[in-house]
């Protein structure tokens, strides 16, 4: 099997990172940073997208796996103590794949239709630096709402419980087809209205934010990437056909690592 490790860069995930590379050459796998069929994560859950985001043109062909070095990761399966038990798993064992759903995120420009073209594991989130994001948010092609508010948080499932989950949005299993928008300190009065909460849309819906003035630039943040866009005609969300693929060695439920992450007492 072809593996490539992909480290926060600190002393501690750099030190498990060269063990784990070589007692896995030692049984035989080979490490290889162009075509991986497992992609191991070690530091934080930033770690871990930087790797999904590096290899995403390989979803079909590649899983990924997480060892938090820091405070809990959400997509960390394992801990620094279990990376022997770990290294015996990936070289002994067929591991189970496990598949979460992904944002697809298209960004369209007022002149043309070359539009830029993203997948998310957490969200997508539009705000802007010149004052109130102003939206018409389109639902399967109908207006559903003009918005006014600091911005707007579009997420997946496992990116329920990031930005979302701060934003008063639900925590939603990821076994669910599914995407979320979150409002971010709307604007309602006697004037203005907005819908208030967070909305769950399922596979088959097509999610539009339409900027109703198309001379301003906004903040766009694609996971851990954040640009500045402008002169933009409409950023269309859906689910996405694609999904990321987890190695999973051992069960992990969902609601345990949120209660782990969110819950327990335990350091």
């Amino acid at each position: 099997m072809r593996f490539m490790i992909l480290s926060r860069g600190d002393n501690k995930s750099e030190m498990i990172k060269a063990r784990m590379k070589k007692y896995l050459e030692d049984f035989s796998l080979i490490f290889d940073e162009e075509e991986p069929e497992l992609v191991i994560s070690v530091g934080g859950d930033g770690t871990f997208l930087e790797a999904f985001h590096t290899y995403q043109h390989r979803l079909q062909d590649t899983a990924f796996i997480g060892i938090h070095t820091g405070h809990l990761g959400f997509y960390a399966d394992w801990v620094p103590e279990e990376v022997e038990k770990l290294i015996i798993e990936v070289a002994k064992k067929p591991f189970e794949v496990v598949e979460y759903p992904l944002l697809d995120i298209k960004i369209h420009p007022v002149d043309g239709d070359q539009y830029k073209h993203f997948l998310a594991l957490n969200e997508v989130s539009v705000k802007s630096n010149e004052g109130t994001v102003v939206m018409d948010v389109h639902i399967k092609g109908a207006h559903f709402e003009r918005f006014r508010g600091d911005g707007l948080c579009v997420s997946t499932p496992s990116g329920s419980t990031a930005y979302n989950k701060a934003l008063g949005g639900a925590i939603i299993h990821p076994s669910l087809n599914a995407f979320q928008i979150t409002e971010m300190a709307s604007i309602n009065n006697r004037v203005f209205r907005t819908i208030g909460s967070p909305l769950i849309l399922p596979k088959h819906h097509v999610c539009e934010l339409l900027p109703l003035y198309h001379d301003r630039s906004f903040l766009i943040t694609i996971d851990h990437q954040t640009d500045m866009y402008d002169n933009i005609d409409r950023i269309e969300c859906r689910v996405s056909d694609e999904k990321i693929r987890f190695a999973r060695f051992r069960a992990f439920p969902f609601w345990k690592r949120v209660h782990d992450s969110f819950i327990s007492d335990e350091r």
